[in-house]
């Protein structure tokens, strides 16, 4: 997502002698910009901050080995009337799972975290 709003809060003269006060009241040091907060990602550009966590996104899609999935225009499982072709049916003995089960809550929970 992307805020373009103009934000000035200080000067870079009033940042240096914020820093130098902080520096004097406190054992600290200046990294640099900040690169990542709270698994957020934080882009400097010459005009805009972006923040956003595709990190975390390839990380959750790796855990639940989705990172090779092909985009579809509609993911969702579409109901047939056929009931031998539905996807919703009870899973007759001789059927197999196609794939591992994935632990439902741990998927949401990572997806809720995303969403945060």
């Amino acid at each position: 997502m992307r805020v373009h709003k103009e934000l000035t809060f200080w000067t870079p003269a009033e940042l240096e002698e914020i820093a130098a006060h902080l520096k004097s009241e406190f054992e600290m040091k200046d990294l640099g910009k900040t690169q990542y907060c709270f698994s957020l990602e934080i882009e400097h550009c010459s005009d805009e901050i972006l923040v956003h966590q595709s990190n975390y996104t390839q990380k959750v899609l790796r855990h639940f080995n989705k990172d090779k999935a092909k985009p579809l225009s509609t993911p969702m499982v579409v109901r047939t009337l056929d009931v031998k072709r539905d996807p919703f049916r009870p899973k007759n003995d001789e059927e197999e799972i196609l794939e591992p089960e994935v632990s439902y809550l741990s998927a949401i929970g990572a997806l809720l975290y995303l969403a945060q």
